[in-house]
C-alpha cells in the first residue's frame, strides 16, 4: 500500500502484529471526550474513496472504518468475522464459502453476497484500471480477466442466494482469508456505484459505507474530513466513538501545538520532536512493515538504465546517519525491498536470507568510482535530474538528505520537486518523474506482497526495471511452488537478491512513526501492515 509520510504505499488491514495504544497525559478532557469526539492528525490529504482503485494508505485507513469486508482483523493478529459471520473451506484449499450475515449499508440497503460479485468483478475489470487488481491473482480467472483473455462473468466468485459467497482459487493461497480482510476486496453497492458513475466516492456523499463509521464530510479536495459512528452496522453497539475528525497538519510544529492546546488527541513528531519528546508518557513509537525507497525512471533515458550509475546512486547515501540524526523516529535503515521482520522461515528473518549488504550500504570511493564510469558508458560528462518526493516534513527531509549525499558524487545536479501526495502518486504512476521517493507497506505479512510489484508487467513499477530472473522467481513463489513452503521461500529471497544485486531500487529505510496519543484515548488497534489503524474498539475515557 502506497504511504503518505514521504511517498508511494502500501495497503489494507491484516493479520500482523496488532499494538494497542494507551498512553499520554490526561490533560485532555474537555466537552469533546464526554461526546466521544476524536481528534486525529493525518500528514496528508485523503484521496480517494473508491476501493476499487485507491491505492495510499490515507484511503486504506480511512476504508477499514468506514467498511468492512467478509473478514476483519482483531486484536493479537487474530481474523474475525466480519460480513461473513462464518466461511470454510474445501480440502484441497481451493474454495472457500462465506456464510454473510444480516447486514445493513448506512443508506439502509441489504449488503448481500451480490455486493461482493460486483465489487470484485469491478476492480478486476481492465476498464476500471485497478492498480491492485493483481491482488487478486489467486482467485480463479483474475489473469485471465486482467488480460482481456476471458469475460469479467468467469471470475471465481459467486453468489449463493442472498447471503452465501463461494470463492474458487487456482490454487491453494495459505493468507487468503488477509486478502479478504483488505479494503480491496470490500463490498460495493451496485446501485450507488452506477447512480454516482464517474463522481462515485468522489465525496462523503456520493458512497454508502458499511463499517463501523460512515464519511459525513469529505469534498474530495479538502484537507479535513469526518467520519461519524455508522449506526446501520451491524456491530453499531459496540463502537464506542461517535465522530472522528481528520485533520491535515503539514507542519510538524503547528499539529505539536494543536495537541498540547487540546485541539489534537494525537499527533506525529518529526524533526526535533521525537528526541525532545521520548521520555514523555505520551511517547509512542509505532514499528511499520513499510520500507521506503528511490525508483529510478530507467524508460526516461540511458543513465537511469546503467547499472553502475544506480549503484553509485545507492552507494553514495549514509543511511545510518538519515535515520539515527535526520529522522530519530524509531526509524531504521533497510535491509532489502522486504521490511525486517515481517517473515521468517525456521528462525531466519527474510533479510538474513535474502539481503544484499552492498545495496543498502555507503562506500563513497567506490560510488564515485562508478559514477565516473556510469558518466563515460553514457557519453556525459555530468548529468542533471529531479528528486521528486512529497511536500511532508518527511518527504523534505529526505529528498534535502538526498541530494546532499549525491551532491559528493561530482558531474551531478540535483533538483528537489516536494509535491502535495496526491499529485506525486500521479506523476509516480504516469511515470513524470526521474527519481522519487516511494514506499510500500505490506498489505499481509508475507515478503511476496513487496515482491510482487517490481515484476515487469506490475503497474506499480513505476521505473519500469525488469529482470527475467525476478519475474520467473516471483511466478515460481505464486504458482508452481505456492504449497512448497522451502520451495517458495527460496523463490523469494531468490527475487530480492535480484532486484538488489542489479539495483533496481535504492532501499533507504524501514519506517517508524513517532507519536503523542492522550492517555484518554483507549482502546486503539494498530497495524504495522496494511491500513495501520483500526478505530472500532476506541473511546475516549472520562
Amino acid at each position: 500500500m502506497k504511504i503518505n509520510s514521504a511517498v508511494k504505499l502500501g495497503t489494507v488491514a491484516t493479520f500482523a502484529a496488532v499494538l494497542l495504544a494507551a498512553c499520554g497525559s490526561s490533560s485532555s478532557s474537555s466537552s469533546e471526550a464526554s461526546k466521544q469526539t476524536l481528534n486525529w492528525m493525518e500528514s496528508s490529504a485523503l484521496p480517494s474513496m473508491d476501493s476499487s482503485t485507491a491505492t495510499d494508505v490515507v484511503s486504506g485507513e480511512t476504508m477499514n472504518n468506514t467498511g468492512e469486508g467478509l473478514l476483519r482483523i482483531g486484536k493479537n493478529s487474530s481474523i474475525h468475522p466480519g460480513v461473513a459471520k462464518s466461511y470454510s473451506k474445501s480440502k484441497d484449499g481451493k474454495t472457500y464459502t462465506f456464510n454473510l450475515r444480516k447486514s445493513n449499508w448506512s443508506n439502509g440497503d441489504k449488503v448481500t453476497a451480490k455486493d461482493f460479485v460486483f465489487a470484485w468483478q469491478r476492480t478486476v475489470n481492465p476498464k476500471t484500471a485497478s492498480q491492485y487488481a493483481y491482488m487478486y491473482a489467486p482467485v480463479k480467472n483474475a489473469n485471465a480477466i486482467m488480460n482481456k483473455k476471458k469475460a469479467v462473468s468467469t471470475l471465481g466468485i459467486k453468489a449463493v442466494g442472498q447471503y452465501k459467497v463461494v470463492v474458487t482459487l487456482t490454487q491453494a493461497t495459505s493468507y487468503f482469508p488477509s486478502l479478504v480482510a483488505s479494503p480491496m476486496f470490500f463490498p460495493q453497492n451496485k446501485s450507488v456505484v452506477q447512480k454516482y458513475g464517474k463522481g462515485y466516492a468522489t465525496n462523503a456523499q456520493k458512497n454508502v459505507y458499511n463499517g463501523p463509521f460512515k464519511l459525513t464530510y469529505w469534498t474530495g479536495t479538502s484537507d479535513n474530513w469526518t467520519m461519524s459512528k455508522n449506526t446501520k452496522y451491524w456491530n453499531a453497539k459496540n463502537v464506542k466513538l461517535k465522530k472522528i475528525n481528520f485533520k491535515t497538519m503539514k507542519d510538524p510544529q503547528t499539529a505539536l501545538s494543536q495537541y498540547q492546546s487540546g485541539k489534537l488527541d494525537a499527533t506525529y513528531l518529526s524533526g526535533q520532536q521525537p528526541k525532545n519528546y521520548k521520555n514523555s508518557k505520551q511517547y509512542v513509537e509505532r514499528k511499520s512493515a513499510s520500507t521506503f525507497y528511490i525508483e529510478l525512471n530507467e524508460k526516461k533515458d540511458s543513465m537511469m538504465k546503467n547499472k553502475k550509475a544506480r549503484q553509485a546512486l545507492s552507494l553514495a547515501i549514509n543511511r545510518n546517519q538519515f535515520v539515527n540524526k535526520v529522522l530519530a523516529d524509531g526509524s531504521t535503515t533497510a535491509k532489502g525491498l522486504v521490511s525486517t521482520g515481517l517473515a521468517s522461515y525456521k528462525g531466519k528473518d527474510f533479510n538474513t536470507d535474502a539481503a544484499v549488504p552492498s545495496a543498502t550500504s555507503q562506500d563513497m570511493a567506490k560510488a564515485k568510482k562508478l559514477w565516473k564510469q556510469a558518466l563515460k558508458e553514457t557519453g556525459r560528462s555530468s548529468y542533471s535530474f529531479t528528486l521528486m518526493a512529497d511536500d511532508t516534513p518527511a518527504g523534505k527531509n529526505i529528498t534535502e538528505f538526498v541530494q546532499s549525499q549525491w551532491a559528493k558524487l561530482g558531474n551531478i545536479k540535483v533538483t528537489n520537486s516536494n509535491l502535495p501526495f496526491k499529485t506525486r502518486l500521479s506523476r509516480s504512476q504516469n511515470g513524470q518523474f526521474d527519481a522519487v521517493v516511494s514506499a510500500w507497506g505490506a498489505d499481509f505479512p508475507d515478503p511476496i506482497s513487496f515482491l510482487s510489484l517490481f515484476t515487469s508487467d506490475n503497474s506499480y513499477n513505476n521505473g519500469k526495471w525488469a529482470s527475467k530472473t525476478y519475474d520467473k522467481d516471483v511466478a515460481a513463489a505464486t504458482g508452481k511452488d505456492a504449497n512448497n513452503t522451502a520451495a517458495r521461500w527460496n523463490d523469494m529471497v531468490g527475487a530480492q537478491k535480484a532486484i538488489l544485486n542489479d539495483q533496481g531500487i535504492i532501499p533507504i529505510y524501514q519506517q517508524g512513526k513517532a507519536q503523542l496519543v492522550k492517555s484518554n484515548v483507549k482502546g486503539l488497534i494498530y497495524f504495522p501492515t496494511g491500513a495501520n489503524w483500526d478505530f472500532s474498539q476506541a473511546y475516549i475515557s472520562k
